[in-house]
């Protein structure tokens, strides 16, 4: 594991806030065109050589639908060769599914993280906002594993979602992804606060998770729900098995870094706090110097039961979401029912 004062794990830059859907929850409440003042060619391209002497372990190139920059090939092959592993957040539209996907492959693309936040056609293309949606998903992941590009299928979970998690588990079996992300709806860009759920669902969701692991053929990670982590922990606890391994202990800020279209430095992309500008700021220095940064990366400037939380080196909350849901960044995780122990008087977790 890498030293996250000195470089993020992963470095996510959306390359393009252009997208042809209009899905109900997107962060950076992507438009049909480009803005103006997204990072041209060349700006892209020395971007590109900043990241690689970060050199983080994993670049996701996201967006808005990073198929829609015309140089996106370009950027891939620009940081496959500096050494770089590349993964690929597209949305599944005709543009994607009339790319070649073996020649995204040889350009250097590992992975590919391709959405479905409904377990049938009708839920997905009401939560994604464009018809068929459902569907080129389906190919797409067929394509990415025809070529030979890891496949990581990333679902939503909010209120409107829950019910639909058995199908979703049924259906991951049927796609058979390398990684099933399951993200925790954050409340910024079109994600409404009202869409969230409780924090007794997803204690319930967590361990229905756990209980699965070891049967499904694929692995299954959260994306800003850090207290899986907790919960996996106590499991093995409680269980007399040895800890997970394997949990690196990011969240926004903590051996995470955001890139926005426009150049800005952010904590993560749900986190929209900006820290720097690439086009004015260097990357490196920004991410290890600027006090944002290493304010987020101390595991005992949190507040609330997360600051005292046994856990927190490990889990330390969705600070985005804390952000979104109260202002505080470092506010206590909302959809955490978790009382530490240092609260109840305990020395045991």
């Amino acid at each position: 594991m890498c030293d996250f004062n000195e470089r993020p794990f992963i470095l996510f830059w959306e390359v393009t806030r252009a997208c042809a859907l209009a899905c109900r929850h997107c962060r950076a409440i992507a438009q049909p065109k480009a803005h103006p003042l997204e990072l041209n060619h060349e700006e892209a391209m020395e971007l590109t050589d900043k990241i690689a002497a970060l050199a983080p372990p994993m670049l996701v190139l996201t967006g808005g639908d990073p198929m829609m920059r015309r140089d996106i090939f370009d950027i891939i092959r620009r940081a496959s060769e500096a050494g770089l592993r590349v993964a690929l957040s597209p949305a599944a539209t005709p543009r994607l599914l009339n790319t070649d996907f073996r020649r995204l492959r040889e350009a250097g693309v590992v992975s590919m993280s391709l959405s479905l936040d409904g377990a049938t056609q009708e839920s997905h293309d009401a939560f994604r906002r464009v018809p068929h949606t459902f569907e080129r998903t389906l190919k797409a992941a067929q394509m990415a594993k025809e070529a030979g590009i890891q496949l990581q299928i990333n679902t939503t979970v909010a209120h409107s979602t829950l019910p639909e998690m058995s199908a979703f588990i049924e259906l991951m079996k049927q796609i058979a992804p390398d990684v099933w992300s399951v993200f925790l709806l954050v409340p910024t860009g079109r994600a409404t606060a009202e869409d969230l759920p409780t924090a007794e669902e997803l204690e319930t969701l967590w361990q229905k998770l756990i209980s699965l692991r070891g049967e499904l053929p694929f692995a299954i990670k959260t994306t800003e729900g850090h207290h899986y982590r907790r919960a996996l922990m106590q499991a093995a606890r409680q269980s007399g098995a040895p800890a997970p391994r394997h949990l690196v202990p990011t969240r926004d800020g903590k051996g995470v870094v955001f890139i926005s279209h426009i150049g800005e430095i952010q904590p993560s992309g749900f986190l929209p706090i900006t820290a720097g500008n690439v086009r004015t700021d260097d990357l490196a220095t920004v991410y290890r110097t600027h006090p944002i940064f290493t304010r987020l990366r101390d595991d005992d400037a949190l507040g609330g039961k997360c600051g005292v939380c046994e856990y927190r080196r490990v889990c330390g909350g969705s600070r985005a979401r804390a952000f979104g849901t109260c202002g505080d960044m470092f506010g206590p995780e909302p959809l955490c029912n978790y009382i530490p122990a240092a609260l109840r008087g305990s020395t045991q977790p």
